[in-house]
């Protein structure tokens, strides 16, 4: 986690808190780590990831759709300038569009490759696989 510090404003103002980076979370931010290589981090790092828009109404849909099977994912939500990193930072070299989803590493694509994936009952033996379901 990271370290919160409190710094007094004036007397009676109340509190001013401000996030220390630190290397022990999944989530900190290095400074010598590039975009695409902390997104490439994010996803190996994380069972289930979804990279979004802010207020991306596909990313709400993907959220609903896995925590009703009993799967939270880690959801980060990308900057314009990110996004490009988001492809970029794939080895293969694909469209990736924000939103998207990875399951153990793997992308799935967007709304429409999860779903696509649930409708043809792969979805849930994938996330037993990657250990986010019991068996």
């Amino acid at each position: 986690m990271q370290d919160l510090h409190r710094y007094p404003l004036r007397p009676t103002a109340g509190f001013r808190l401000e996030l220390t980076p630190t290397t022990t979370s999944p989530l900190a931010i290095d400074v010598s780590e590039s975009t695409e290589m902390r997104i490439q981090r994010l996803i190996t790092e994380n069972p289930v990831i979804i990279f979004s828009r802010s207020g991306c109404c596909m990313c709400h849909v993907m959220k609903r759709l896995l925590s009703s099977l009993g799967v939270h994912p880690t959801v980060i939500e990308l900057e314009e300038g990110e996004i490009d990193a988001l492809s970029a930072s794939q080895q293969d070299g694909g469209e990736t569009v924000a939103p998207a989803v990875f399951i153990g590493g793997a992308r799935v694509g967007g709304l429409e490759g999860l779903v696509g994936l649930h409708l043809s009952g792969h979805l849930v033996p994938k996330l037993v696989e990657v250990g986010v379901l019991p068996l």
